[in-house]
């Protein structure tokens, strides 16, 4: 907690590509819908791939300025197929990416819960049933292996090489804020007990050694949270086996950026998982999912993940300025998007309903009310 209740909080917002523009406003009326009139005050500020097509900028400077002094950042999705930079690499990546390093969101938080109304594809796995999924990756944002973009070597057409990048301070604050989350929470649901799981190869790389040793140390700071391992290729079984004994685990970039994908699987999808981007003094929050360009424009796409997102945002600022009423806004929003899935009369497509953007956004609104 680092301030106090604003009256009205101010979010960078950026629509971006594809879907992104519906399905962030859709969460811009759930979030105003929850939060009354005037407590989110959301400026639109452009990026993304459409920006570049027209300007030569993924990322205007003043777009950086806002989401670097408003309160927290709000982003929909960016990114197009084959608008590539000469390299080859994607311009909608750049979007976030430069975000990500400009603002040093270290932390990519990533909450795997399964929420009422949806079924996992994990047959022995049913909220409604009582046996549920809901842990966090926390998946290290700076460093890990995703340094290496736009600095990996390629010789003659013959080799190309990228370098895995681990350091102490990069490590040690990730670790520090997984464990603190872990001390937050309630526990895994299989046992109750707060779990802080280091998924890594420490048998096969010294980085990753050296990423487990740093792991240990700060879990001396965290007596109340007991410290877990588990390999990268190992715990792609275990999230499908054994997901309720998962709390928080903290992960490299790219085994982060993977186990999350996995995890995402197991509780309905991408459509409906959220996502938050969290530094020292700056959030970023954006559905997990990405640009979705062959349905964009059709009312098709699924806000929950969006909406969600918010709620991430909600509760991120509601810690930070002490704003209980925001955090309780928060929660209402989360239980009024589990109310519609539970009801049945509204599902979207992704999770095979027929549900359009704008009818579950409407939904939602009508459960808030």
């Amino acid at each position: 907690m680092s301030g106090h209740p604003k009256a009205t909080y101010r979010i960078a917002t950026i629509e971006g590509d594809g879907i992104g523009p519906e399905v962030t406003r859709s969460a811009m009326a759930v979030l105003a819908g929850a939060c009354g009139a005037g407590r989110l005050d959301f400026v639109m500020v452009p990026g993304g791939v459409g920006h570049y097509q027209a300007s030569g900028e993924v990322l205007p400077k003043d777009t950086l300025k806002a989401c670097r002094e408003l309160d927290a950042t709000l982003h929909g999705a960016a990114g197009l197929p084959g608008v590539t930079y000469p390299d080859g690499t994607e311009v909608g990546n750049e979007l976030h990416l430069q975000l990500r390093f400009k603002l040093d969101l270290y932390a990519n938080v990533r909450p795997i819960k399964l929420l009422k109304g949806v079924r996992s594809p994990l047959r022995d796995f049913d909220a409604a049933g009582g046996r549920s999924i809901d842990y966090v990756i926390v998946r290290e944002n700076t460093e890990g292996l995703y340094a290496s973009r736009g600095a990996g070597v390629l010789l003659r057409g013959e080799f190309a090489s990228d370098s895995l990048v681990v350091t102490r301070k990069g490590t040690s604050r990730v670790a520090r804020f997984a464990f603190d989350l872990a001390e937050k929470r309630g526990g895994a649901l299989r046992d109750g007990r707060r779990r802080m799981t280091v998924c890594d190869k420490a048998n096969i790389l010294r980085s990753y050694a050296f990423f487990r040793s740093i792991c240990d140390e700060v879990h001396g700071e965290f007596p109340d949270v007991e410290i877990d391992y588990a390999y990268a290729d190992a715990i792609t079984v275990h999230l499908l086996k054994r997901p309720d004994f998962y709390d928080v685990i903290v992960a490299e970039n790219m085994f982060g950026d993977i186990i999350s994908d996995l995890g995402a699987a197991t509780v309905g999808g991408m459509g409906i998982s959220p996502s938050g981007e969290i530094g020292d003094a700056h959030g970023l929050f954006q559905g997990a999912h990405g640009s979705a360009p062959d349905i964009a424009g059709q009312d098709l796409a699924s806000p929950v993940a969006a909406i969600l997102s918010g709620v991430m945002m909600l509760r991120w600022l509601a810690d930070r300025h002490g704003d209980a009423a925001l955090g309780e806004d928060a929660s209402r929003i989360e239980r009024a998007v589990e109310t519609v899935l539970e009801a049945g009369a509204f599902v979207p497509t992704d999770l095979g309903g027929k549900a359009r953007c704008s009818e579950m956004t409407q939904a939602i609104l009508g459960a808030l009310a």
